[in-house]
């Protein structure tokens, strides 16, 4: 990993299903954006998408944060997950229902594989929750590290009942 000497532009994928999922991540946003040495650059509408994995829990709502950090890719995981956990996050079901989701999906142009951080995120072409929102704070060109262009894996990921919501 190369650390920052300024500002390299991430994107941080939100999501919740549990409480008030829509202030869980719009409390997640700002205070993702409060953190010494992160700025926002840009934030999606609020998107309702279907559980992966168990179908017994509710229907979840995501967005993606775009910012620029000085952040370290490890240093800016560890602050996610303190956000987490401060929403009472729960890592006791894969996939299962949650009050705060928050993961690395890009770090500069940055491929990272680390025990604790894949990036970009390992799931993120077959996600259309993830995509759609990525594509609404970014460039259709934007090119994701090792495998094709934000356009081309769109083209690739039907919306599957993704639906905008108001927030």
């Amino acid at each position: 990993m190369i650390p920052p000497k300024e500002g390299v532009e991430a994107y941080i994928g939100l999501g919740s299903n549990l409480e008030d999922s829509v202030g869980h991540v719009s409390r997640a946003r700002a205070e993702i954006a409060a953190l010494p040495g992160v700025a926002e650059i840009g934030f999606s509408p609020l998107y309702r998408s279907v559980p992966v994995g168990p179908q017994d829990q509710p229907d979840y709502v995501n967005a993606v944060l775009r910012i620029s950090t000085e952040l370290e890719p490890l240093v800016l995981l560890r602050q996610l997950q303190q956000i987490e956990n401060q929403h009472g996050r729960l890592r006791s079901v894969r996939w299962g229902a949650r009050t705060l989701d928050l993961d690395v999906l890009l770090y500069a142009q940055q491929s990272i594989n680390e025990p604790d951080l894949i990036v970009p995120h390992p799931e993120l072409a077959k996600r259309a929750f993830v995509l759609y929102p990525l594509a609404d704070v970014s460039s259709s060109d934007l090119m994701i590290p090792g495998l094709d262009s934000l356009s081309q894996l769109l083209a690739a990921c039907p919306a599957d009942g993704l639906r905008k919501i108001a927030s």
